[in-house]
């Protein structure tokens, strides 16, 4: 009989435990699911694709492209166009949400870039709207949109803190996926400041909610009915791996887009990289953390400011520096023209400097676009975070990052994700040298220019023929 007790004690505790683990378990999301959808838009563009060399939206050169399944996938939503041959008007579905009662609607810079024309759909009366774009960054890939409600009453979205998120908390994706209209999928947050190659500013939250076809540009909600980020990919090849946008890494480029229709952001002009485990035992740290500087850009606000090649930063602006991917985010959130004060370990040193920041379009737009417009690609110098999301293996040349569709570098056969290693058989590291070898070549008598390319582990020559302007 004792025994008996004991073991009905010891079920009675495991069912209070049990109980207590199971509590935030809701029994239902369909209140806050019929209190959300009012905030969430359908989002339909429509674009005139000008023949052979128009980019099309999910088309090879989309940057999204392999995120949402290849070719197959795209064509069988978008229409089955493919890119090239005669023009067409070209359609594609994606979400949005209401940031205010003004008609502010924020998406995705992938959903509306390039359209002639975008209808926005509230859930009131589902009313359509013409929509304007007030601003978009690429970089982010964050659009703000621009309808004229009316009488029409909307209901904004409340934003929560994406910071404050925890690998395992509830997350919703309401949105518009394969045009069926509003559907809403949960998960739980699965990963935080993920890097998957979109460009400079990759720190995706990653989920397990479905994030199909027009979902992109919609929120991602918490349990509180708050949007911690912007819905944009999902992966394919691993099954329920979906990526938002942080919400509170949008919030600085809304209110730039918002203002000025563009956003500015500080340039330091170093190249920094993770300390790992290696280096923070080499160095003596206690833990591995901070951003080591490996080049220090001249003539920049770094070396201005006294920063050193092999300096550790550990604080900037007041912040602790814990990883090399955090930095960035922190320097392009201040203004141009900001006076920051840094601290960085110097041969174990802490050492105080102060910094005015410059303005990073400035100094890097140009040579991107020049790039482009050359032969119609543009390339990125190899970064660690680059060289993990794209699974590189070289440490020097300039990766791909886009090619133009029926650009020069697209005719030749060049490839998103290869690596420029020479051009002219002369060794590239820096975008200022292919910079310099491409106006070279436009400028010379040769009608093209030879490019030795890394691609899958394995080295081919590619000529490229250089546009010359009639």
């Amino acid at each position: 009989m004792r025994v008996g007790c004991k073991a009905l004690l010891a079920l009675a505790g495991l069912l209070v435990y049990s109980a207590s683990l199971a509590a935030p378990m809701p029994d239902s999301f369909a209140d806050l699911a019929e209190e959300l959808d009012a905030s969430v838009v359908n989002i339909a563009t429509t674009k005139v694709v000008k023949g052979r060399g128009a980019k099309i939206p999910g088309g090879k050169n989309d940057p999204f492209h392999d995120f949402f399944g290849g070719d197959d996938l795209f064509k069988r939503y978008f229409g089955g166009q493919e890119e090239g041959g005669k023009d067409y008007k070209s359609q594609s579905l994606g979400s949005g949400f209401i940031w205010d009662e003004a008609g502010y609607i924020i998406t995705n810079n992938h959903v509306v870039e390039g359209a002639d024309e975008i209808i926005v759909r509230v859930t009131e009366g589902g009313r359509k709207f013409e929509a304007k774009v007030v601003g978009a960054d690429p970089k982010t890939d964050v659009a703000v949109l621009k309808i004229e409600p009316g009488k029409t009453k909307l209901k904004p979205v409340k934003t929560g803190d994406s910071d404050a998120v925890r690998v395992g908390d509830w997350a919703l994706a309401l949105g518009n996926p394969f045009g069926l209209g509003h559907t809403l999928t949960v998960g739980i947050i699965s990963a935080k400041e993920r890097t998957i190659g979109m460009g400079p500013y990759d720190s995706f939250l990653q989920t397990d909610a479905d994030i199909n076809f027009g979902n992109s540009g919609g929120p991602l909600f918490d349990i509180k009915g708050r949007v911690i980020g912007i819905n944009a990919a999902k992966n394919t090849q691993g099954a329920g791996i979906g990526f938002a946008i942080p919400i509170n890494m949008a919030k600085t480029v809304i209110s730039q887009l918002k203002k000025d229709g563009k956003v500015t952001r500080g340039w330091l002009g170093v190249t920094v990289q993770e300390v790992n485990d290696d280096i923070s035992d080499i160095m003596g740290l206690d833990e591995p953390s901070g951003a080591l500087v490996s080049e220090v850009v001249e003539n920049t606000p770094a070396q201005k400011a006294g920063v050193r090649r092999g300096d550790i930063i550990i604080e900037f602006d007041g912040n602790r520096i814990k990883n090399s991917k955090q930095l960035p985010f922190i320097v392009a959130s201040k203004a141009p023209g900001s006076v920051v004060d840094m601290t960085v370990l110097r041969n174990g040193e802490k050492v105080r400097l102060s910094v005015t920041l410059g303005e990073l379009e400035a100094e890097k737009a140009e040579v991107a676009e020049a790039d482009r417009q050359a032969i119609g690609m543009v390339v990125q110098e190899i970064t660690p975070e680059l060289r993990d999301a794209l699974n590189l293996e070289s440490k020097t040349g300039l990766v791909v990052t886009d090619v133009e569709a029926g650009g020069a570098a697209d005719d030749a056969g060049i490839r998103r994700g290869d690596v420029i290693v020479e051009v002219n058989q002369k060794q590239i590291t820096s975008l200022k040298e292919i910079q310099k070898e491409l106006k070279a070549a436009k400028e010379g008598e040769k009608a093209s220019i030879l490019l030795l390319v890394n691609r899958s582990g394995g080295s081919l020559f590619i000529p490229v023929k250089i546009p010359r302007k009639k």
